[in-house]
């Protein structure tokens, strides 16, 4: 049972990362959530014991080196996102299904102003209010995974 989940963990994760990897331009890249962040957020509220702040700086780090920006900005962004998403991990359960969204978009957001706030410090050019965008499709993505049947209020108890 162990070792299925942490598979299923690292398969996910791996989907993940292989969306963030395609081809994506124009409107669709600037309305790409952060398909990883989501897999994280998820693992970390449902296997805490399994998938961790730990986990998201690495996966972090795989990310900066594929997307070629400053490196260190997602790792930073995953580990500040993950601890606020700890904290409130055990409240999750008491949470409506609208609580719930809002709780992952802020989570979103937080990463992405962390994100911002490494590139403005590297330079780079003031970004307009699109740059939030990816919070908003993530929510929607979100939404429809647990419509689809995805359990995001009850961790499981692994032994």
């Amino acid at each position: 049972m162990h070792k299925t989940k942490l598979q299923t963990i690292y398969l996910s994760l791996l989907i993940a990362f292989i969306c963030l990897l395609l081809p994506w331009s124009g409107v669709a890249l600037k309305l790409r959530p952060d398909f990883v962040l989501l897999v994280i957020i998820f693992w970390i509220l449902r296997a805490p014991n399994k998938c961790n702040i730990g986990t998201a700086w690495f996966i972090g780090l795989w990310v900066d080196l594929a997307t070629g920006g400053v490196f260190g900005q997602h790792a930073l962004a995953y580990t500040v996102t993950t601890f606020v998403a700890v904290i409130y991990q055990r409240r999750l359960v008491l949470f409506s299904n609208t609580q719930q969204l809002v709780y992952v978009l802020l989570l979103l957001l937080i990463s992405q102003l962390t994100l911002l706030t490494v590139k403005t410090f590297a330079g780079n050019e003031s970004l307009g209010w699109a740059y939030f965008l990816p919070s908003f499709t993530g929510v929607i993505l979100w939404q429809t995974a647990v419509a689809l049947g995805l359990n995001t209020s009850r961790p499981s108890r692994s032994k």
